[in-house]
């Protein structure tokens, strides 16, 4: 039996690290036992490496690749997509049932359906860590046992070709649906809209991360036309400070308005943005101030 330690690096707003579950997973079917333990406590030595046999730090965003990198000479064994892209978990982590108590969830389930995406989007690191290609990778009573959540990461589900049958999986569990990265709006059609129409959900997310690309609002408009959802219940993400003008971020925005869907700013590179982007993000994001002020001038203009 071993001591094995565990470090979420991007730890924040309680959201689990599905890798740190799996190992711990992995672990204490070995007879081991596990501990998570904080970046911070290893690097002040708080937490002594010799009460350890092994320490594992996950990091997912390269805003912590130097927490990583530290952790790293200190012997933490560190992998994930902040610190690189070429290391996937063995397949026999990467298939078990993952460790929910490691975050004390009981009510939730997470993980993915499908893997990759051939979008290749330069701002996007799935399709040079996973595949140019959208693939099935597990059915959902691999990560889910009747939890009443279940929160799906997949990057692109509807480009895989067996997301009808996925998407029906989810149906039938009955529970509450949460697509975290949001579907891929260009790929919706009469089959797939009918799919998620039957999907118990509090959110539907969309994103319109290109300007250009204008079969979006053609394809939002049919979503609406044959859905039961309410503009309360479908959001946009919309990519901003990567490629556009803010006239165009704005051509978006209100598009969306006029269409009754919610759009919700992502800034690339948030430290380095202009502050009228910051702005403009959190007029729209807060929702009260999106449902009172309808234009950004009017807004802009009062915050200075």
């Amino acid at each position: 039996m071993a001591n094995i330690g565990l470090i979420d690096i991007d730890s924040h707003s309680g959201f689990p690290n599905l890798a740190l579950m799996k190992l711990s997973a992995w672990h204490k079917s070995q007879g081991d036992k596990v501990f998570l333990l904080k970046a911070d406590d290893v690097l002040l030595g708080n937490s002594l490496f010799t009460h350890y046999d092994k320490i594992y730090g996950a990091c997912v965003f390269d805003w912590n690749k130097n927490t990583a990198l530290k952790l790293q000479t200190l012997g933490v064994i560190v992998h994930g997509t902040g610190i690189d892209l070429r290391y996937n978990l063995p397949t026999k982590i990467e298939n078990i049932y993952p460790d929910y108590s490691l975050y004390d969830i009981t009510d939730t389930a997470y993980g993915f359906l499908s893997r990759g995406c051939p979008r290749h989007c330069k701002f996007c690191i799935v399709g040079d860590k996973e595949g140019l290609k959208s693939y099935k990778v597990s059915d959902l009573k691999d990560f889910w046992r009747g939890q009443k959540n279940i929160i799906i990461l997949d990057p692109n589900l509807l480009a895989c070709t067996d997301h009808l049958d996925l998407l029906n999986q989810l149906a039938n569990s009955k529970a509450w649906i949460n697509i975290n990265q949001g579907f891929d709006a260009r790929l919706l059609n009469d089959k797939n809209i009918q799919a998620i129409n039957n999907l118990k959900v509090k959110m539907i997310h969309f994103a319109w991360d290109n300007y250009e690309d204008k079969v979006v609002p053609e394809k939002l408009r049919l979503f609406k036309e044959k859905t039961k959802f309410n503009k309360s219940k479908m959001r946009v993400y919309i990519l901003t400070n990567f490629n556009t003008t803010i006239q165009q971020d704005l051509e978006r925005i209100y598009t969306l308005r006029s269409m009754e869907y919610d759009p919700y700013i992502m800034i690339y590179d948030k430290q380095h943005a202009p502050k009228q982007i910051k702005r403009m993000q959190r007029w729209v994001n807060n929702i009260f101030i999106w449902r009172k002020c309808e234009r950004f001038e009017d807004y802009d203009h009062k915050v200075g």
